[in-house]
């Protein structure tokens, strides 16, 4: 909820999404009947239309926080810090070491932002690398 309060969120809606978000339980529909109603721990509500505003609003946070001082990436004469798409995350960097920090320091801020990167996704693409390399 802090980074709604720093972006200026009255604090009726930030009550309202709070309400909204942190008081999740479900249900799961089998043949034989419905389960019990379980709590949902953490995450954004499928569905909701501020689901990935908050997911973007999150991620961002995050993202500017972790990475500041880190890999500046030019293409084109723009510094590119990050591409993302849905809840993809590409950090372009010039060195595997330079990455390798990225992602221990986005792993650490977003723990402290109730954040968990998939680590069965993370992968450094060489193809990408010589590609944007080969352009500059």
């Amino acid at each position: 909820m802090q980074i709604l309060k720093e972006t200026g969120i009255d604090w009726r809606e930030r009550r309202l999404i709070s309400n909204l978000h942190m008081a999740q339980s479900v249900k799961v529909r089998l043949n034989r009947g419905e389960t019990r109603s379980v709590k949902i721990g953490r995450g954004v509500r499928k569905g909701c239309c501020l689901s990935p505003i908050l997911f973007d609003l999150y991620s961002e946070y995050l993202t500017k926080e972790a990475l500041e001082g880190l890999g500046d990436f030019k293409i084109g004469g723009q510094i590119i810090h990050t591409v993302k798409y849905a809840d993809d995350l590409v950090l372009p960097a010039k060195e595997e070491k330079v990455l390798q920090d990225m992602i221990y320091k986005l792993i650490e801020i977003g723990r402290c932002y109730g954040m968990e990167i998939n680590a069965e996704k993370n992968k450094s693409n060489e193809n990408f690398k010589t590609t944007i390399a080969s352009k500059n």
